[in-house]
């Protein structure tokens, strides 16, 4: 699909092929799969499910919640744009979270009772902390 260059001591050298992002630890893309997995299941259960969901899976260095109110919000993770961002920060925030940080491209399906109200293609951050996935809680504008 595209070119990657891969430099090596002094040298460099073409690689064709698809990127792959590089997994820390062996196991951190199986946790953030599982991690959409719960995400998705607990929006299927309904705007109180999700709430809950969300408010046990932000990340302790983050104490912003958001409330959805009677919206649920389905994630569909593109996992080949799954990478490192170990710089990133949330807004307003005066560090970088503590554990490994990730970039995603996800597909958000925003629904209201069961019906979509919208969908949109973005990015967002997710947190590997002591084997346990933390996100940040979306909030609607």
């Amino acid at each position: 699909m595209g070119v990657l260059c891969v430099l090596a001591v002094g040298c460099g050298r073409l690689v064709e092929g698809q990127p792959v992002a590089p997994a820390r630890e062996g196991g951190d893309q199986s946790l953030i799969v599982a991690y959409f997995e719960r995400s998705n299941a607990a929006a299927r259960g309904g705007p109180a499910a999700q709430a809950e969901f969300l408010a046990r899976t932000q990340h302790p260095d983050v104490a912003r919640q958001c409330d959805l109110g009677a919206l649920t919000v389905l994630l569909e993770p593109s996992l080949s744009t799954l990478r490192p961002d170990d710089g990133w920060r949330p807004a307003r925030a005066d560090r970088t979270p503590r554990g490994a940080v990730y970039l995603i491209a996800v597909t958000v399906t925003v629904q209201r009772d069961g019906a979509t109200v919208g969908t949109q293609v973005g990015s967002m951050h997710v947190v590997v902390l002591d084997a346990a996935v933390y996100g940040f809680a979306p909030c609607p504008t």
